[in-house]
């Protein structure tokens, strides 16, 4: 050994053990902060499928790939990332003696070749990356970048931190082959040998080289080791457990469809034997969310997909699904010290730690300690109420986040306590919640209305009790019950049954809301009511049947959504589709015929409860094929990246006062397409984009229908004056 080698070596030693040092130091910072999250048993479930999937995403990186360019070089910078750690490995043998290599693989040609062709596309990777990045950059006054909010100088140097490491790699490479020491031939290994003909034969070139490398990789280490909240370096390690323990591994879009039920203690919280004084409601501290929530915000890798895809975000409003995680990631750890002394507030707020264990814990934790959770600038809130309100749960930032953070849920749980708990929510929203306990619909309307769209038809709709048998119970809904232009879809599907020769019966009068807009709203109270009145009806209605046999069919994606995921909890078993899946079946069965298909350019909104939230995304597009002569012209954004039409998490009983209307900016969009019709399978989406088409002044040229709708027209063509299809009405609500 050189005295080169001497030096190297110390120093590479030096920066090392400083560097494990602060990294475990780290490490166990971090966990103690996701540990003092609430208990969550159900993230240990089903091992191997977890396991599997999480295999399936990170190493298949499927949800990346989505987005072909960039999914693709992340991939490359991944798998460089992990494969030439070895190589980093390898530099600690190269400071010791110039000929070093890793021992049993390190003379391998198999080896060289891999680890070669794996550093040429590391670095194409990371430069499309990093011209990604600033391509996008926010300050680029062209376009919306998803990185607003992000910490750019964290990114920048990630990124180049990732080049550096693999141009030492090619560098050390290159001076073995000028010094004669490389043991790879020039066809498993072009571009060290090209580089090696372009270095001087410098014999120490090859140890301080690797001293370099290993210096580089070790202050990456120190720098977030010090930087605990760095989560665009931190998630090439926390996205692993992330996607593990996500809340069902086994279902195409967890996180979406049914909510996390309302817990405390990791229990579900019974609403009969909940004591306010003890038990959790909602989220009102940062450390009430679950480990796995910490887990989640520890995890944001800042990329902003969730940002670009959100409908709030895109026509004004201040929520970012992105800067709410990093908001709630940045004060959990501000706080933590405070926390981790043993400070916090029990359920009535008083401080359960004593002065003895405060008393060392930094002036800045515990101010942080103080700041509500939700609230205005003037109050310090960590999220601003605007924010927490502007979310339509549309699902399309859990839909796209890479390490598959569960925004909504988060979203939710903050409402579900400023409701119960501080009655702080939008006031026009405190009518909807009134006529949900009062009436058992969000409108108001008088209950024994309930029936009045079956007027005029020319037919007997059976009801349940007056019929021996069905196969379908028809679920209404209140919308398609009381909502003028639902009714319309409705009397359609109704109608379209029939034709079928469907054994089918509703409940009429017995009929209550699912209750999800006060589930959505953060009403726990009121949905398990409705819910529960809904389960014991429904139940009563299907009698001894087996689950498989208790079908539900609902033309409303929110109820089909509800009944489907959501009342399992409550002892309601059902097999539930949506109108546009068994009309599909029906005209795949020839029990519906189109006769004469209608005419003009049509284009399809995917509603989000329908197709992002259950995956419902072939079988409307089925119907509509049949039915329309032109075919679909699909809008840019569709299928799990369409864009909402605002109604959903009860945002269609609160006024939108900030920004654009959500509606209005979808409107535009289908318009884009040159259709003369917006189909829809949603009665909220029907409404938003009627209204929306209105207040372009378009509905002399743009009409938005139900797929039911549509397939009746061809269906039954001569008859365009049916009850079934009657003139468009002004809306109830």
């Amino acid at each position: 050994m050189g005295s080169v080698q001497i030096v190297t070596t110390i120093l590479a030693t030096a920066i090392t053990a400083v560097a494990v040092w602060l990294a475990t130091r780290a490490v166990l910072r971090m966990t103690a902060v996701i540990r003092v999250g609430q208990p969550d048993p159900g993230r240990f479930t089903d091992p191997g499928v977890r396991a599997r999937n999480m295999l399936v995403e990170t190493v298949g990186h499927t949800r990346m790939l989505r987005w072909s360019v960039v999914g693709a070089a992340h991939w490359f910078v991944m798998v460089a990332f992990v494969v030439l750690s070895l190589l980093v490995l390898e530099a600690y043998f190269e400071v010791v003696t110039p000929t070093g290599g890793l021992p049993l693989i390190g003379h391998w040609i198999g080896y060289g070749l891999v680890t070669e062709l794996i550093g040429i596309l590391g670095v194409v990777g990371i430069l499309v990356l990093i011209g990604i990045r600033l391509r996008n950059r926010p300050g680029n006054p062209a376009r919306r970048s998803r990185f607003t909010g992000s910490t750019m100088w964290q990114g920048y140097f990630v990124e180049a931190v990732v080049l550096a490491v693999l141009i030492c790699g090619f560098l050390i490479r290159g001076f073995k082959v000028a010094t004669d020491h490389f043991e790879f031939p020039a066809w498993a290994t072009p571009v060290s040998h090209a580089v090696g003909t372009l270095l001087p034969a410098w014999e120490a070139g090859t140890s301080v080289t690797a001293l370099v490398k290993i210096a580089i990789s070790m202050t990456w280490v120190i720098v977030i080791s010090l930087n605990v909240t760095m989560g665009v370096a931190w998630h090439r390690f926390a996205a692993f457990p992330n996607i593990f323990f996500k809340r069902d591994p086994g279902r195409v879009g967890s996180g979406l469809g049914a909510l996390r039920p309302m817990t405390s203690e990791g229990k579900p919280l019974d609403f009969e034997e909940a004591d306010p004084e003890k038990d959790q409601f909602g989220v009102a501290q940062v450390e009430q969310f679950t480990w796995k929530g910490l887990l989640d915000f520890t995890t944001c890798t800042e990329c902003g997909r969730c940002q670009s895809q959100c409908p709030a975000w895109n026509t004004g409003k201040p929520l970012s699904p992105k800067l709410l995680v990093l908001s709630l990631r940045d004060h959990a750890y501000a706080k933590a010290p405070y926390l981790l002394a043993g400070g916090g507030k029990d359920a009535t707020g008083e401080e359960k730690a004593t002065e003895a264990q405060l008393a060392h814990v930094d002036v800045l934790a515990m101010a942080e300690a103080n700041r509500p959770l939700v609230g205005g600038a003037e109050e310090q809130g960590v999220i601003d109420p605007d924010v927490l309100w502007s979310c339509t749960t549309c699902g399309a930032c859990v839909e796209q986040c890479p390490v598959d953070i569960e925004h909504v849920d988060h979203i939710v749980d903050m409402r579900r306590y400023q409701v119960l708990i501080e009655s702080s929510f939008p006031s026009e929203a405190g009518v909807m919640l009134r006529n949900l306990e009062n009436k058992g619909n969000p409108w108001g309307a008088p209950p024994n209305t309930r029936e009045d769209w079956t007027k005029g038809l020319d037919f007997e709709v059976p009801r349940v009790g007056e019929v021996e048998d069905f196969e379908y119970l028809f679920w209404v809904g209140c919308a398609g019950a009381f909502e003028d232009r639902a009714k319309k879809t409705t009397r359609a599907v109704a109608t379209l049954l029939h034709e079928a020769g469907v054994d089918f019966a509703i409940l009429g009068e017995g009929e209550t809301c699912t209750g999800d807009p006060a589930r959505r709203i953060g009403n726990e109270f009121v949905f398990q009511m409705l819910a529960q009145q809904n389960v014991e009806t429904l139940n009563e209605a299907f009698g001894d049947r087996e689950p498989a046999k208790r079908k539900i069919v609902a033309t409303c994606p929110h109820c089909f959504n509800t009944l489907g995921n959501e009342y399992g909890e409550l002892g309601g078993q059902f097999e539930v589709v949506h109108h546009t899946q068994l009309l599909a079946h029906l005209v795949g069965e020839g029990r519906l015929t189109p006769v004469q298909p209608v005419q003009g350019d049509l284009t399809y909104h995917d509603p989000c409860y329908l197709g992002r939230h259950n995956r419902v995304f072939t079988p409307p597009r089925e119907v509509l094929g049949a039915a329309a002569a032109g075919g679909i012209t699909e809008m840019p954004r569709n299928q799990e990246r369409s864009f909402c039409c605002g109604a959903g998490g009860a945002r269609m009983w609160m006024e939108e006062r900030i920004g654009k209307r959500i509606n209005v900016d979808r409107v535009e969009e289908a318009m884009s397409t040159g259709a003369g019709t917006i189909a829809v399978g949603c009665p909220f989406c029907s409404t938003m984009l009627s209204d929306g088409v209105n207040g372009k002044e378009a509905g002399d040229q743009v009409e938005v229908v139900d797929v039911a709708t549509v397939l009746l027209r061809s269906v039954k063509p001569a008859t365009p004056a049916d009850p079934a299809d009657p003139e468009p009405a002004a809306t109830a609500g």
